[in-house]
């Protein structure tokens, strides 16, 4: 592996692309850390250090942990790079239920354009919500409830205006950046930068834990994590490859197919998506929560769902992530659409015939395997939970669930990105 990374940055190509990604993340890091107008940075870091950690962990995790935490300082990117993957989301579900997207995917590349516009427009819909949610909630004293002081200099209607103006407008410029990534740097830009913000949370999770608990739980950590990690990339790559032969035939003078392939069914079909499903549901009845506190229903909310160690709030994002790896698989991989592509090239599975009886089969497989999948992502989603229990740290745990998946999956994808360009650059042909 070492030498490959050597060998891209001999690379010409390789390595203006390796720098130029390296200097869009910079730009990235230095906005998520540059405060937004209106903010009390010293309060702010006054509230954030007296605040429990376990607490807000179970209100923002999730949109934290992608903006390397730069939403609990109300930073230019406090919503990272959230809004586009939401957006994202939203736009895959509707693709399958509106028939003029569905057209759309159909179309190739001018369709899939189309959609990335629509999905952008989304992206600054979803934008201005969040920055007004989290602003009200900055506002009102609710983004730290038990902060002494207030965290924004003024809580008149133009300074809020501005500070989700200034937050609306950090978001686009995180998705154009993403776009110049994907374009002109190495990987996809949107999980490279999601990449960026949660390796950026790990050396002080890390610390904290050290600071805490001592040196034997800081090895300890990093021991169990290494452990973890291992076990995610072996599932990651861990496929089921369904044989396929296409028949020979005449076009013409010359002779087609008479070609044998496969179809990598992986065990984690679903990705890192379940995860995010799940905790963007179980954070709407939070907000409620948070806006009306003097509710029956909020009461019996805060009182099961902020804390992430209760035995409902465990048992009900465990099965939910469950039920939406079925859905996502279901609706990303239609069995029916490939056995009909599959029959109208020429392609058959051996020993299963073409038409309704492969649809059959890939079903069967394919629920076959998203079922140790779905568990496998129910039980990474939960280590940091495990480890805030068993440590009594930080439930931001640094080598826990999504992180984890993330990290993994954005990492290999990237390596593959870079092992094909290299392999681009140094092949030979036959005629050489």
């Amino acid at each position: 592996m070492l030498s490959g990374f050597i060998q891209a940055f001999r690379t010409p190509d390789l390595r203006k692309r390796i720098f130029f990604t390296l200097f869009i993340l910079v730009i990235f890091r230095i906005g998520s850390s540059i405060p937004s107008p209106n903010v009390d940075v010293q309060a702010i870091n006054t509230c954030r250090q007296m605040a429990n950690e376990g607490s807000q962990a179970g209100l923002y995790s999730l949109i934290n942990l992608f903006s390397g935490g730069a939403l609990l300082q109300l930073a230019i990117f406090a919503l990272g790079i959230m809004p586009y993957i939401t957006a994202s989301i939203i736009l895959q579900l509707l693709t399958v239920v509106v028939p003029r997207l569905e057209a759309l995917k159909k179309e190739g590349a001018a369709g899939q354009n189309k959609i990335t516009q629509y999905t952008r427009y989304l992206t600054l819909v979803l934008a201005i919500l969040n920055s007004t949610a989290f602003v009200t909630l900055a506002a009102s004293g609710q983004l730290f409830p038990t902060c002494p002081s207030p965290i924004l200099h003024s809580t008149e209607v133009f300074p809020i205006v501005v500070m989700v103006l200034v937050m609306t407008a950090g978001t686009s410029l995180v998705m154009w950046l993403g776009e110049l990534v994907t374009e002109k740097g190495l990987g996809n830009g949107m999980s490279i930068m999601i990449f960026t913000q949660i390796a950026a949370t790990f050396p002080q999770a890390m610390w904290s834990i050290k600071m805490s608990k001592g040196w034997v739980p800081f090895i300890a950590t990093i021991v169990v994590g290494l452990f973890v990690m291992a076990g995610v990339i072996f599932v990651e790559l861990g496929q089921r490859r369904i044989p396929v032969q296409y028949a020979k035939r005449m076009v013409g003078r010359r002779m087609f197919g008479g070609t044998t392939t496969y179809i990598p069914l992986k065990v984690n079909q679903a990705g890192v998506i379940p995860v995010i499903f799940t905790s963007s549901m179980l954070y709407l009845p939070v907000l409620y929560a948070q806006f009306r506190p003097n509710d029956a229903a909020s009461q019996w909310i805060t009182a099961n769902f902020v804390r992430g160690d209760h035995p409902l709030y465990i048992t009900v994002f465990f099965l939910l992530i469950v039920a939406f790896a079925y859905f996502y698989v279901a609706i990303t991989f239609d069995p029916v659409e490939v056995a009909d592509n599959m029959k109208k090239y020429g392609g058959f599975i051996p020993g299963i015939r073409a038409g309704k009886p492969t649809e059959k089969y890939l079903g069967y497989v394919l629920s076959r395997l998203t079922f140790p999948g779905s568990l496998y992502l129910g039980l990474i989603a939960l280590l940091p939970t495990v480890a805030f229990i068993l440590l009594q740290a930080n439930q931001n745990f640094p080598f826990g669930g999504t992180s984890l998946l993330i990290i993994v999956g954005v990492g290999l994808d990237t390596v593959k990105q870079m092992e094909s360009k290299l392999q681009q650059r140094h092949y030979e042909g036959f005629l050489k």
